[in-house]
């Protein structure tokens, strides 16, 4: 048998370098030059001088680990959580909330000009967030710690796969301060709770919910104790096994409600939410207001979800086509039009990165098309439109990358971008949102 032979990868020189920041990247990374390439500084800030030790060099760029800031920026603050060193989750903490946005802002336009070839984008006001205690869902990781020998609640470490512990998290909804402390505590005290690997909070009208994912059957005795505890923090427990679907038939129905649209959207806890409520109203406000539609007009709108933008549409359009390729966020849809009188949405379940020339759901009369797809983009569809026969397109995108991508083959196809706009859904994080309106020339 012949064997090949692979060279041993040479391990990095230590070193540490001195760097002038110049700019930021979509992930919030400071950029410098070195040895005439890239040079990416996690923790980094624009205009600012450090020294940084080298973790990886490529034959393109490289990549450095912030050891001391020389001369700060202005807009470098003090991070407000006492676990921002190590914990993963959020990674613009050091940096003045307002100024936030402003290299979000500039790192999509940079993007926009390396794949669409476009330079002046008509910036709108971002549409922003309170700082702290915004997220109505998150999934809390749950490992064992073999050199601490003990199991940990919390957050995934900066850069690692492994799990440390949280005492609080200020970005998280109020309803949840103690989640981490009571659930360490219980799988600490309990054997038979070793088998939780993770758990899905979730607070919306209805309650504070708490999804349990666990890997072996757990006994009864064990399970009333986390229900006792749960009791006394009027949260909504249900119990998942290795399989997909989550029980929660026992449990009221959770849902969210859009005051300004008098609409009631009920969800599963499997199906997918924006994180942030006050974000979410805002963003379905902006969408309304940039389509402006006439009430004649037909949307078309992909990756729908449990038909968040699609039923707030309907209410101003002639008629709302919802595509989905999740089948429970489809008939989360279906029930959502039903439930709130809306007889001009339809929905239908359809992989969109398949071919769509046979789709039922298809047809040339529709003339505004409307993209909130996952970070993976809508290339795959966007190549399969006949984008010609729509007069407006509306992209909501949670990528920059895949939206500037995407916007390449929007503006091939005789579309221009009139606005633009950045909505903080994220606050403290690299996480970039955008919603991109594109009208026919």
């Amino acid at each position: 048998m012949a064997q090949i032979f692979k060279a041993k990868k040479k391990p990095l020189k230590q070193q540490t370098l001195t760097l002038n920041i110049t700019a930021m990247d979509h992930q919030g990374r400071g950029v410098a030059k070195h040895n005439n390439k890239v040079c990416f500084v996690s923790g980094a800030l624009t205009n600012e001088k450090v020294t940084a030790s080298l973790i990886e060099d490529k034959a393109k760029y490289s990549s450095a680990k912030l050891v001391k800031v020389i001369n700060p920026s202005d807009a470098r603050t003090q991070p407000f959580c006492p676990h921002y060193n190590h914990c993963g989750g959020c990674q613009l903490q050091h940096l003045e909330i307002n100024q936030q946005v402003v290299e979000k802002q500039t790192a999509v336009t940079q993007l926009f000009k390396k794949f669409a070839k476009l330079s002046e984008l008509n910036w709108q006001a971002p549409l922003l967030s309170k700082p702290t205690h915004y997220r109505r869902s998150a999934r809390i990781a749950v490992m064992y710690d073999k050199a601490a020998k003990k199991m940990r609640v919390g957050y995934r470490a900066l850069s690692s796969k492994n799990v440390i512990s949280i005492e609080q998290c200020d970005v998280l909804s109020k309803a949840f301060t103690n989640v981490f402390s009571i659930f360490e505590t219980l799988i600490n005290q309990y054997k038979a709770l070793h088998s939780i690997s993770h758990l899905q909070l979730c607070q919306n009208e209805a309650g504070n919910f708490i999804v349990i994912r666990h890997t072996k059957a757990i006994a009864d005795e064990a399970k009333r104790y986390v229900q006792e505890a749960a009791n006394a923090q009027q949260w909504l427990i249900t119990w998942q096994n290795s399989s997909d679907v989550i029980e929660q038939t026992h449990l009221p129905t959770p849902y969210y409600f859009l005051e300004k649209f008098n609409l009631k959207f009920e969800f599963g806890l499997g199906n997918f939410i924006q994180v942030n409520d006050e974000v979410n109203q805002a963003m379905l406000t902006q969408s309304v207001n940039w389509l402006n539609l006439q009430g004649n007009e037909q949307v078309l709108d992909l990756f729908c979800g449990i038909g968040n933008f699609s039923l707030v549409l309907a209410q101003h359009a002639k008629s709302v086509i919802g595509v989905e390729g999740v089948a429970s966020a489809v008939a989360m849809a279906t029930q959502n039009a039903h439930t709130n009188s809306i007889t001009n949405a339809h929905f239908h379940c359809f992989d969109l990165t398949q071919k769509i020339e046979t789709a039922q759901w298809f047809n040339k009369a529709l003339d505004v098309l409307v993209l909130d797809p996952s970070r993976t983009g809508a290339m795959a569809v966007l190549e399969q439109l006949s984008l010609k026969q729509f007069k407006t397109i509306l992209y909501v995108s949670c990528d920059p990358v895949t939206l500037a991508r995407d916007s390449a083959i929007i503006s091939q196809a005789g579309f221009e971008v009139t606005k633009i706009g950045l909505m903080n859904m994220f606050p403290h994080t690299g996480h970039i949102e955008t919603m991109a309106l594109f009208q026919r020339r």
